[in-house]
Parts: C-alpha cells; sequence; structure tokens
C-alpha cells in the first residue's frame, strides 16, 4: 500500500517505519528537514512539501496526519483538499476532539473526500510491539485503509478496529486517555502510601517486579513503573509537575454532558492540575479556615 505520513515527530516517525517494515511504501513530509532525513535511514521517502506528496501518491490516495491537535490540523486539512481527488481518504491519527472529527469529515465529504479518525495508542513501544487503533469513518474509507491498520496493530486481526461513524475513533481515544489518568493516579497514590511507609523500608521496584506477575493489578503501566523505580528508586531527578494532553479534559466534561458520573477519572485529572500549583493558595486558604473557626494551629512556611 502507498500512504503518504504528514508529520514525523517521534510517534509518526515511529509508525511510518513500521509500515515501511511491513512492505508498505511510505512518503513522508515534516517542516523539519532533520526529521525527514532521520526517517528517510528508516526507508520513508521524502516529500519537500505537500504538492510533493501528493504527486507522489497514487489515486486513490491515502494521507495520514500526525500532527498537533487543534488549528494545525485544520490548516492541513486545508492546504491538502486543493490537491487531492474524490475518494482520496484523509486519516487524522493525533488526539484530536472527536467533535472536531465529526467536523472535518462533514467539511471533506463535501469535496468527495473521505475521512478517518484513528486514535492511536502505544506510544514509543508501537514501533516493536505495534499500535492499539480505534478507527471512525464509512466502511469504504475503512476498507481502504486496512492494510495499513494491520501492518501497525500487533497483529492483522488484534489491536484493531473500526469503531463507528466519523468522530467515534477520537471518541474512544479520548475515554481511554481518560481511564487512563485513574489508572495512572492509582498506581501513584498506592507507591506514595508505601513510600511514605518508612519502618518497613520497602523496596518499591521490588513490590512492583511482584506484583507484575499473577497480580489482578498487573499491567503495562505497572510495568513501566517497575522500569522507572529501577532507574531511580527515590524519584528525585524528577519533579512533581504532571502535563495533560487534554483529552482527560474532554473526558471529564463528556461526562458531564452525558449526566454519567465519572468521579475516579476527575480526581486524576484535578491531581494533574494540583500538580502544578507550587503556590498551593488553596491549601492556604484551608488551613486559614481551620484556625479561624477552630483555633487550629497552623505551619509556617520555612
Amino acid at each position: 500500500m502507498n500512504i503518504g505520513m504528514i508529520g514525523l515527530g517521534r510517534m509518526g516517525a515511529n509508525m511510518a517505519a513500521r509500515l515501511v517494515e511491513r512492505g508498505h511504501r511510505v512518503v513522508g513530509h515534516d517542516r523539519s528537514a532533520e526529521a525527514m532525513q532521520a526517517a528517510g535511514s528508516d526507508g520513508v521517502e521524502s516529500a519537500g512539501s505537500l504538492e510533493a506528496l501528493v504527486a507522489a501518491l497514487p489515486a486513490p490516495r491515502a494521507v495520514w496526519m500526525m500532527v498537533p491537535a487543534g488549528a494545525p490540523v485544520d490548516q492541513t486539512i486545508d492546504a491538502l483538499m486543493p490537491l487531492l481527488a474524490a475518494g482520496d481518504v484523509v486519516i487524522d491519527g493525533g488526539n484530536s476532539w472527536y467533535r472536531d472529527s465529526v467536523r472535518r469529515a462533514e467539511a471533506l465529504e463535501t469535496r468527495g473526500l473521505r475521512f478517518v479518525d484513528a486514535g492511536v495508542s502505544g506510544g514509543i513501544w508501537g514501533r516493536a510491539e505495534g499500535y492499539s487503533i480505534m478507527a471512525g469513518g464509512s466502511k469504504a474509507a475503512i476498507a481502504h485503509v486496512t492494510p495499513a491498520f494491520e501492518a501497525l496493530a500487533p497483529a492483522a486481526d488484534k489491536g484493531w478496529g473500526h469503531v463507528g461513524p466519523a468522530g467515534a475513533g477520537h471518541f474512544v481515544k479520548m475515554v481511554h486517555n481518560g481511564i487512563e489518568y485513574g489508572m495512572m493516579q492509582a498506581y501513584a497514590e498506592g507507591f506514595a502510601i508505601m513510600q511514605a511507609k518508612e519502618p518497613f523500608g520497602l523496596d518499591l521496584a521490588q513490590v512492583a517486579g511482584i506484583w507484575q506477575h499473577g497480580s489482578v493489578v498487573r499491567s503495562w503501566l505497572l510495568d513501566l513503573a517497575a522500569h522507572a523505580l529501577e532507574e531511580d528508586a527515590t524519584l528525585e531527578t524528577i519533579a512533581p509537575w504532571v502535563n495533560d494532553s487534554g483529552e482527560g479534559r474532554w473526558t471529564v466534561q463528556e461526562a458531564i454532558d452525558l449526566n454519567t458520573p465519572a468521579p475516579v477519572i476527575t480526581h486524576a485529572l484535578i491531581a494533574r492540575l494540583e500538580s502544578r500549583d507550587e503556590s498551593r493558595f488553596g491549601y492556604r486558604l484551608l488551613a486559614a479556615l481551620r484556625q479561624q473557626f477552630g483555633g487550629h494551629a497552623i505551619k509556617k512556611p520555612e
């Protein structure tokens, strides 16, 4: 299969390389000449412009975007539309908001173009182990790019699927990331409790290693926790500042809109926001209120 890949950052480059390794031809484009050169070493053909990329692909084309969510996706689609022909497929493999994907699919359809929103999970390990892909779009569009999904997934019949119409792929990926927030938060809290129990002198890397086999809480996230703790048992080289990609926020907002309780995911998101508040003004106010109504002692800053 011939595939155009726009965006050769770490994720896009790894996906392109996996496609090439499995016998597909990939033509890539990125604003960074260094990124294109690096991808070229993995067999990805370079296109210096979107025009060159489209010209290098036989019709009907499949163009896969791995660009940041939001305006960059719209800008890329706007630039592609005049270059593509009816029947071509545009795939958005980034973490876009599903409502944007629905809108984009409708806009492309008016030009005779097909749109697939592909939620992709697997991170930096996907090239070797395969990616989990949640795809939304028409049956015809999915059928056209199925060879790419089969090559990227852990196996042709495992780890990927057509989950619904346009927008459904990014919706499922959004919820996937919300669940991920909750699982990560549970591990973080549990290990923090064990780390605080100083009299036992627990080896947290050892505990993680025990849990990796036979335990009901074993998972790939636990494997990664074990790896991190083996590298640095105290994690003192890592600042307690946790970013969020936005999908956790969208999941919480969707839960509110659907009147569906999601307290664990919501708390996990709030914990990430809390990690960035170096001043902790809210906690200071809580302490002040306790002093005001109950005369409770307060701790002065050091």
